[in-house]
């Protein structure tokens, strides 16, 4: 009677520990490419010349740093099962656009940095699930425009950093629903003026940043903008006399209406987003957004990787290759044992 019994320990032995090396594949201590900490629930996978997230990440992860690698583009469902995330780091990769509903079940995201890419874009609703939000880092990027209502959802956000990109314009209201905004980076970007009304509601704003833009002092379109910036002056806020204008080096907060006395209009590109993004992400029930088309010869995509120009590093292709192995090993032992179990039973 010993024959089934074997068999089946068999059975549980081997299936425990293919599960344990398919959950912990990511990490290096089983062979994948990032530090994990099962303490604290960190896991490092930066700096690894990754083109694309590492399979099998630990759904229980709270720390997850993906920066300083090679990420060109990122898959919908990229984070879908890391509920569980307070902090997540993409800097320095090479990401053009985030797409919609990339960031649907990060509820409990509290620090997001993607700093240091090439988005161009964001599209409608990028941010609409990140409820708990404390901090936003999209600086040194080339983005030239800004979604309406791109932060309306971020109730609970502290710092908003959009420092260094190329935003031209304001969409109204873009900062409308930010009370609990602390500080805000607009330095470096193209800015000649903002929208009527569009930093009345930053009500426990304490620091500002508006420097290196183009502010036009020329144009009565500046004039919200220097009274606000002189009233808050008054009230403390930090930061308010670092926009200068363009010519003069006056700064905006001493400007008056006799010397902004044009009317002047300026290109509309609060809405400028590309239309491809429109038309593929912009969908506000993100299970109805379509698939973007790939290449059936795509090889990244057969092994799950989403960079297009580049074949996967060294480590994640070994890693893929044991994954496989590992899996028909697997099945050749269960086949074993059930055949072994068959033939027990037929001798009985």
């Amino acid at each position: 009677m010993m024959g089934p019994v074997l068999a089946a320990c068999l059975l549980i032995i081997l299936s425990t520990a293919w599960i344990s090396q398919a959950n912990g594949a990511t990490c290096k201590k089983d062979g994948g490419v990032c530090t994990c900490n099962d303490q604290t629930k960190n896991v490092d996978c930066s700096s690894k010349g990754l083109t694309a997230i590492p399979s099998n990440i630990p759904v229980d992860t709270d720390n997850l740093k993906l920066d300083y690698n090679k990420l060109s583009s990122l898959p919908r469902t990229a984070f879908h099962s890391l509920s569980s995330l307070t902090y997540l780091s993409l800097d320095y990769n090479k990401l053009q656009t985030l797409p919609a509903g990339i960031f649907k079940e990060l509820k409990n995201l509290e620090t997001l940095w993607v700093t240091d890419n090439k988005l161009q874009a964001l599209p409608i609703g990028v941010f609409d699930h990140l409820v708990n939000l404390d901090k936003l880092y999209l600086n040194r990027n080339q983005l030239k425009s800004l979604p309406p209502r791109v932060f309306d959802k971020l109730t609970k956000i502290t710092y908003l950093d959009l420092e260094g990109n190329k935003l031209q314009s304001l969409p109204n209201g873009v900062f409308h629903n930010l009370p609990l905004l602390k500080e805000l980076h607009l330095s470096y970007n193209q800015l000649r003026s903002v929208p009527q009304g569009v930093f009345d509601s930053l009500s426990s704003l304490n620091m500002l940043y508006l420097t290196n833009n183009p502010w036009d002092c020329t144009c009565n379109d500046i004039l919200y903008m220097a009274k606000w910036l002189k009233k808050k002056q008054d009230e403390g806020l930090g930061g308010v006399d670092t926009a200068g204008c363009e010519e003069g080096g006056k700064a905006v907060l001493e400007i008056t209406e006799e010397e902004a006395a044009e009317d002047c209009v300026y290109p509309n590109t609060t809405t400028a987003i590309p239309t491809t993004i429109i038309t593929t992400l912009a969908s506000s029930n993100d299970d109805d957004i379509p698939e973007l088309p790939v290449p059936q010869e795509n090889f990244q995509k057969f092994l799950g990787y989403q960079e297009p120009d580049h074949l996967p590093t060294q480590p994640q292709c070994l890693m893929s290759i044991s994954g496989y192995l590992g899996l028909m090993m697997f099945f050749v032992l269960i086949s074993a044992a059930i055949l072994y179990v068959i033939h027990f039973l037929k001798k009985a």
